[in-house]
């Protein structure tokens, strides 16, 4: 594996990587100077030709990475051809995806189309007409692009560039059999891009056969960002919500992602604390594609305070300025971890993680930190919630208190 390191000598900007002029211009205009080290790293092997199986954590700037490199030589060729192709496992992240390229390729002329299922047949009308006219970027979750594959509507004789990102989740959702058919109508000829938070052996043996000579970089894999100040509670179930309403009651945070197992947990959190007044939207799979666009908008700009979700909106959301992100459960894959709480501290900056570990969750955490290579400092919880740990472990008598595993220093609840 090629193992790769941001400058020791100098800071690089964009500017080093000579990017077309246009391309440039609409970088250095959404505020960017300087390139993450993901992207230093990556840029000059896709603009080098070369395959990548590129390994980051989230927040890290990955899109960018391909992104950038793709826009310059589209820029630079003829731009009246479908040339890139951009797999995403959700359809969020799809279009999150077409929204950057929005920005990054305002001055160059270049054109994208997310194309993604659910919705009504006027949008499936839409992403039609769109391939027909013949868009350079088509960035598209498997399932609705092999609709449009084998339709017919859809021709990728010409392209140059297929790119995989969260290559990862895309195997965890069953989509490598997708993944190997749509591969099938593409050119053999072509520069293909692996991007992944985690290297597990399925995306190795993905990329082996779907990726020529690939040149690799790896960057802290599985671990948090740095700027994550990560905490527990060791809870029962019924403290859960009422430390929930006191830690937003009584916090000063702006933005906050409350992950939960399951969609039956959002809804009646969502509704819980709609009932303090705070305003709050539910996330999840029951709500129309129009609702789930609009709440992710809403809480983008700022005007919803609060998101109560699953994991999968852990992979389908890139919004900045986070500062608190709680794990209302548990999640069983230490991997969902670093994926739900990377929606805070990105691009450098810092926030909260706050995980409620019950006694069942034991294991799960002792996983968790095994990955990250450290203990997650415990806080205690507060006086206010020991009665309802009293009612909930009636099994335990009042008098001899139940043995506990040794959890690292304590400290008083953090207020923000």
């Amino acid at each position: 594996m090629l193992t790769c390191r941001p400058s020791p000598y100098r800071t690089v900007t964009f500017e080093d990587f000579k990017f077309n002029e246009h391309l440039l211009e609409g970088v250095l205009s959404m505020g960017f100077t300087t390139p993450t080290p993901i992207q230093e790293m990556a840029i000059p092997i896709i603009l080098a030709g070369n395959d990548i199986i590129a390994c980051a954590q989230t927040g890290t700037g990955k899109t960018g990475a391909y992104l950038l490199p793709v826009l310059d030589h589209i820029s630079k060729t003829n731009k009246h051809q479908i040339s890139t192709l951009v797999l995403a496992p959700t359809r969020e992240l799809a279009q999150q995806i077409d929204q950057q390229v929005e920005g990054l390729a305002y001055f160059t002329g270049v054109s994208s189309i997310a194309v993604f299922g659910g919705g009504d047949g006027s949008a499936y009308e839409q992403q039609r007409r769109g391939i027909q006219n013949n868009v350079n970027i088509i960035i598209a979750t498997p399932g609705r692009l092999i609709a449009h594959l084998t339709s017919g509507v859809l021709k990728l004789n010409h392209l140059t560039h297929l790119v995989l990102d969260e290559a990862d989740r895309m195997l965890d959702m069953g989509f490598q059999d997708d993944i190997m058919k749509i591969i099938s109508y593409l050119p053999k000829t072509r520069q293909t891009m692996l991007f992944s938070a985690t290297m597990p052996g399925r995306i190795r043996s993905l990329a082996k056969a779907i990726l020529n000579n690939p040149q690799s970089v790896n960057i802290a894999v599985s671990q948090p960002a740095v700027g994550i100040d990560q905490q527990i509670y060791r809870v029962h179930d019924q403290q859960k919500t009422p430390l929930l309403q006191m830690l937003l009651k009584n916090g000063s945070y702006a933005s906050v992602i409350i992950f939960a197992s399951r969609k039956e947990i959002v809804k009646s959190l969502a509704k819980e604390l709609k009932g303090m007044h705070l305003k709050v939207s539910a996330f999840h799979s029951d709500l129309e594609q129009k609702e789930r666009e609009e709440i992710l908008l809403n809480f983008k700009n700022k005007q919803l305070p609060v998101i109560i979700g699953t994991d999968a909106l852990s992979r389908g959301i890139d919004v900045e300025g986070i500062d608190l992100v709680i794990n209302y459960d548990v999640p069983g894959d230490p991997e969902d971890y670093i994926h739900r709480i990377g929606r805070t501290a990105r691009a450098e900056t810092t926030g909260t993680a706050i995980t409620f570990v019950n006694h069942r969750d034991e294991r799960k955490l002792k996983s968790i930190e095994q990955l990250i290579d450290k203990p997650i400092r415990l806080i205690a919880v507060p006086d206010e919630l020991a009665g309802i740990q009293q009612a909930a472990r009636p099994e335990h008598s009042p008098n001899k208190r139940p043995q506990q595993r040794r959890w690292g220093n304590k400290s008083k609840p953090k207020k923000a």
